[in-house]
């Protein structure tokens, strides 16, 4: 059962690894819980309840920033209403730019450069993203490897 345990744990790790990438899975608290469930697993010896709140804290401050940066850099870019929703539901390149046609009228190098907006945005998020889950896995790794 331990091993089982462990495996998914590493599992939550390379999914919140997938998650920086794939809008819909949220990277960063999908990686902390592979990291909780591993630290439970060793019995807080590892990583400490101390490191868990960091790791909870900056999960939550990293997936907020996620959606504000992409929203940031539509608005900057001059996107409305529209795009935003665009930005939130849909893949962000793609929905900004669908949005941005139908506020634009169908200007398509208006359109395109609130989507290049929508991209910048989300190329962020997904650097701050893979950055923190590669962190906790090889925190996670790096336990394992010394016990």
């Amino acid at each position: 059962m331990y091993i089982l345990f462990t495996i998914i744990g590493f599992l939550l790790l390379f999914f919140g690894i997938l998650g920086a990438f794939i809008p819909f899975i949220p990277g960063p608290p999908v990686s902390f819980l592979g990291i909780l469930l591993i630290s439970y697993l060793h019995d807080f010896t590892f990583i400490n309840f101390d490191n868990l709140f960091y790791f909870a804290v900056v999960a939550g401050l990293i997936t907020f920033l996620d959606y504000w940066l992409q929203v940031y850099s539509v608005k900057i870019f001059g996107g409305g209403k529209f795009s935003l929703i665009g930005v939130i539901i849909g893949i962000p390149f793609v929905g900004a730019y669908l949005g941005a046609l139908y506020e634009s009228d169908f200007n398509l190098f208006s359109s395109f450069r609130i989507a290049f907006g929508a991209l910048i945005g989300f190329m962020g998020g997904v650097v701050i993203k893979i950055s923190y889950s590669i962190f906790a896995l090889c925190t996670a790794l790096s336990y394992l490897i010394t016990v």
